[in-house]
């Protein structure tokens, strides 16, 4: 007998992390893929709906597979697609636009109102064994990349955008507020984008430490640090000078001050973290300074592929921010120490199934 029904990792309601079922999806759109899904990262926005039932205006009303950051190997294609083949190896970009958005058709795909984004309600995620894509969402994956870091290609993905809307290039001086994997990655990526100088923010020293090994030249830790005071350590740091380029991972509100502060008159701010939803910021600041600040959303047309060269010539290591590691079997184990926030925790990949 053919099985119509797959294991799944679902979200019933906020809490409650329960093993169900859900239906092995069949290709009616002859350009999606089948994925069989090899491993799954946990996000910080898993464990948000997890102890929240919410993200902003996404508000878990039913239940909800979780997980997103995948990676896996097609198994079968519908009718027209040309792009991959069973098989192949795979990195899965989570979300799709509405074909026919004006954010779309723009270029701005990432922007997309009708986006379907995998484990944001009401779409389910990839935390079970079939998935299915369409063609162009799914990535190649080179051969000696791992399906770990076939799955940390969508965090990474996320670094590489933010970098780009940074501008950063060779000769920058850049600081990113934040050490968890986001903010680890940005670091790497900048320096892989030509920054001499990184300066890595955060009040656990641990994550500073890995943050050095992944490529910062500096690490501040700022606890209990006033934020002019911040500005000043940052600029004493380098040697007199302001970064001309600051990426704020974490959306503290101190932090969004802080990087208005420190940053060089003409420079760019990135805002990538989703913390406090009205901030008081220094405005007055920004105009003196002419600075340009930018928010960075997901990633957007070419940000996967970059993302996979990185991996494949060896520019960014995304397996130094793995920690933990579970198997499918214990998936609501690994849910529930993330959600304890253990310190010793930067990044969880379950296996399988």
């Amino acid at each position: 007998m053919v099985a119509t029904e797959q294991k799944a990792v679902i979200l019933e309601e906020k809490g409650k992390i329960v093993f169900g079922n859900r239906p092995i999806p069949s290709i009616e759109d002859q350009h999606f893929v089948k994925v069989q899904i090899k491993a799954t990262g946990i996000c910080g926005s898993d464990v948000h709906f997890c102890t929240h039932g919410a993200i902003g205006s996404f508000i878990v009303k039913e239940p909800m597979v979780l997980g997103h950051e995948s990676s896996g190997i097609v198994v079968e294609v519908g009718s027209e697609v040309t792009k991959v083949a069973v098989g192949d190896r795979v990195a899965i970009e989570p979300g799709y636009p509405s074909r026919y958005s004006e954010e779309t058709v723009s270029g701005h795909y990432n922007l997309c109102p009708g986006m379907k984004f995998a484990a944001t309600p009401p779409v389910d995620g990839t935390l079970l064994k079939y998935f299915q894509v369409p063609e162009d969402f799914v990535y190649k994956l080179p051969d000696d990349v791992t399906f770990e870091e076939g799955a940390l290609v969508e965090p990474l993905a996320v670094a590489v955008h933010a970098v780009k809307l940074a501008g950063v290039k060779f000769g920058d001086k850049v600081v990113v507020f934040g050490a968890g994997p986001v903010g680890l990655l940005v670091g790497s990526v900048c320096k892989a984008f030509g920054a001499t100088e990184v300066v890595s923010i955060d009040v656990v020293d641990k994550k500073l430490d890995k943050s050095l090994e992944m490529g910062s030249t500096i690490a501040i830790n700022s606890k209990d640090m006033a934020e002019e005071a911040l500005a000043l350590e940052i600029q004493n740091d380098l040697n007199g000078q302001h970064p001309n380029k600051v990426i704020d991972c974490t959306g503290a509100e101190p932090c969004l001050r802080s990087s208005i502060l420190a940053c060089k008159p003409g420079g760019t701010v990135v805002q990538v973290g989703m913390g406090t939803t009205n901030a008081s910021l220094p405005v007055s600041d920004i105009v003196i300074k002419e600075l340009t600040f930018k928010g960075s959303m997901r990633y957007c047309h070419g940000d996967y592929q970059d993302a996979i060269q990185l991996l494949k010539y060896k520019k960014v290591d995304v397996k130094a921010i793995i920690t933990h590691r579970f198997s499918f079997d214990d998936a609501i184990k690994a849910l529930q120490f993330n959600i304890s926030r253990d310190p010793s925790i930067v990044k969880t990949v379950i296996a399988g199934p």
